[in-house]
């Protein structure tokens, strides 16, 4: 994988995230079990962060150590 593939993958967790947080701003973990759309957005983002974190090559996962990349693909499995 080309350093721009992983230069993608990371953007993907990026973007997703902020969509996340976002959606997400003003809501309480209550209204997750009230609002199915909510619930079900929320879940498809987090999948699609897990599944590009997944991805990041180990080069890329080298320079940025900061970023707790097994645990964010271990949320795509939750």
């Amino acid at each position: 994988m080309s350093r721009h593939e992983g230069d993608v993958r990371l953007r993907h967790m990026l973007d997703h995230v902020r969509e996340a947080v976002t959606m997400t701003r003003g809501s309480a973990r209550t209204d997750l079990d009230i609002d199915r759309r909510l619930n079900l957005s929320l879940v498809r983002l987090l999948e699609i962060v897990g599944e590009a974190a997944a991805r990041v090559p180990s080069e890329q996962r080298i320079l940025h150590p900061d970023i707790p990349r097994p645990e964010i693909v271990g949320l795509r499995n939750a």
